[in-house]
């Protein structure tokens, strides 16, 4: 039976860039990969999926409310665009996630359309099977989200050379990318796809770093 699966462009938003409120190191590198995959799936007419964090102002996780993190990605906010130089395809559809205040969001698997439906219902409902997923940060949203499109049943390939970490801890993004292999997912570059099928059959596993 033939496989298919489609782009996951993971949170790749002004706020995680540089000068935003969480930067990622060496993000630039990180969109223009994600655009030459962009690219691909474009020109293979695949489907194409781009998650973002899209929090109201009052949200438990902000520093200012007594939570970790910085105010970011504040819905109708600059931040919470996404980087101005990633080139995303008319028909890619936005997911939404982290809209609720006691809600961090990490994953996008527990994101919705601008619709309402949720992520994985509309993923079932055209019978994706395999996601191919890049963005920010590799230990952080890249991370939750491989891990839960796994347990819900779907084929993961991780791309190990579109992704970028936040590194609060040395060695952070490395240890990430080792728990998502460990869980089942698939890793490869845009040299390891890019002549094939990209959305049939699984490619090669592969060590990679995030």
């Amino acid at each position: 039976m033939q496989r298919r699966g489609a782009l996951l462009v993971v949170d790749a938003q002004v706020d995680f860039c540089p000068g935003g409120a969480l930067p990622v190191p060496r993000c630039d590198q990180v969109i223009h990969a994600l655009n030459r995959y962009l690219d691909l799936f474009k020109r293979r007419s695949a489907p194409v999926f781009a998650s973002r964090d899209w929090h109201p102002k009052q949200s438990k996780h902000f520093k200012e409310n007594g939570g970790e993190w910085p105010a970011h990605c504040v819905q109708g906010t600059l931040g919470a665009e996404f980087h101005p130089a990633l080139v995303l395809p008319s028909d890619t559809i936005v997911i939404s996630k982290g809209m609720a205040s006691w809600d961090d969001g990490y994953s996008a698997m527990q994101g919705v359309t601008e619709n309402g439906t949720p992520f994985v219902m509309l993923l079932r409902h055209m019978e994706l099977d395999r996601l191919y997923v890049g963005g920010l940060a590799t230990d952080f949203c890249v991370r939750q989200t491989v891990l839960e499109a796994l347990k819900a049943g779907f084929e993961v390939t991780l791309l190990t050379d579109a992704v970028g970490g936040v590194d609060l801890r040395p060695g952070d993004s490395e240890r990430a990318v080792a728990e998502m292999i460990h869980s089942g997912a698939d890793v490869a570059t845009l040299a390891s796809i890019g002549t094939a099928v990209a959305w049939d059959g699984a490619p090669q596993r592969q060590q990679g770093r995030g």
